[in-house]
């Protein structure tokens, strides 16, 4: 009897390692063949804006480390939630992944979403953060925040300013100023920095509180008067501009961070191969540099950090949406 113990105990162990050996080998597989083909990364904004020019700095090193395309696919509108919903909704197998910036955690408190922000995803890292700054027409006769302010209370309803969308970095400073100044303006929201900008540029709207991306190569191109920008700091590549606090209408802060995500569901390998390599190449000193020209600032986070920021930004929000009566009309 104790012979047959012993024999049945080695089988049971032999066939544990022979179970368990092909699954572990499957996981350090998939994590090691992957990528095999092309990538879509999911942009929750159209071309031109803040996020879509992160992303496709990120998909070409990407490309050009993993030898397999990253095709970026800009899926703008609804606020974001489309983008962000497409990620959801793909398969878990590490070829559909997104970028979502600070809307994505103001969303909840504004719209229907269609999905969890924090447990519907798998969450790889913040990759920068990109301040605002108050922009009118080259053409415009307004000159500074004040001149604004004043047009502003002598037409009530009438100056309108462009954002990238319901609940973005740009819609939230917006409607702070308005607050702070006592003024009322007329919201226009776009599917994205870029279309916004586009029509500011061709006289259509009034101003924008467009992000440093958007606006920095038409400032430099004498296109966009900056007036002031809505950070408690002045912007390293406007240095020459204010602040809303320095230009006398209280301080106006708004910083919108991005950060790529996949589906929930993922392979531990192919996450952890994503967010790490992600990291790397965001600490890469020509991407530093690059995202620098763009106005934004890296912060190649950990995956849990980014997890806690959405967890901390969905409460924030809803608190300030709350009490600034932010509604979609």
């Amino acid at each position: 009897m104790k012979i047959y113990r012993s024999w049945a105990l080695s089988a049971l162990t032999l066939m544990a390692c022979t179970t368990i050996q092909p699954v572990a080998a499957q996981a350090v597989k998939a994590g090691a063949d992957y990528p095999n083909r092309p990538v879509r990364l999911v942009v929750s904004a159209a071309p031109g804006g803040s996020s879509d020019g992160a992303a496709r700095v990120i998909a070409q090193r990407l490309g050009e480390k993993w030898g397999q395309q990253v095709v970026i696919d800009n899926r703008g509108g609804a606020g974001g939630i489309l983008g962000a919903g497409t990620v959801a909704q793909a398969l878990p197998d590490g070829y559909t992944i997104g970028i979502v910036a600070l809307r994505f955690a103001v969303n909840p408190s504004l719209l229907k979403v269609p999905f969890d922000t924090v447990k519907d995803f798998t969450h790889l890292t913040i990759t920068a953060a990109v301040g605002n700054v108050l922009v009118v027409n080259s053409k415009s006769t307004i000159q500074t925040v004040k001149e604004l302010v004043a047009q502003a209370k002598e037409k009530p309803g009438q100056l309108t300013f462009a954002s990238s969308g319901i609940g973005g970095a740009p819609h939230l400073a917006g409607e702070f100023f308005a607050l702070q100044t006592g003024t009322k303006l007329q919201h226009i929201a776009y599917k994205g920095g870029g279309p916004a900008i586009i029509d500011l540029l061709a006289g259509s709207v009034s101003m924008s509180f467009a992000s440093l991306t958007s606006a920095l190569p038409h400032i430099k191109s004498n296109r966009l008067r900056p007036l002031a920008v809505a950070a408690k700091t002045r912007a390293r590549q406007l240095p020459d501009i204010q602040t809303m606090k320095e230009a006398g209408v209280g301080e106006i802060a708004v910083l919108d961070w991005q950060g790529m995500l996949a589906p929930k569901g993922i392979s531990k390998p192919i996450a952890d191969k994503l967010s790490g390599e992600i990291r790397a190449i965001l600490k890469e000193p020509a991407v530093e540099a690059r995202f620098d020209a763009m106005g934004l600032d890296v912060i190649a986070s950990t995956p849990e950090e980014f997890r806690k920021l959405i967890e901390e930004e969905v409460k924030r929000w809803a608190t300030v949406v709350k009490a600034a009566n932010i509604k979609i009309d």
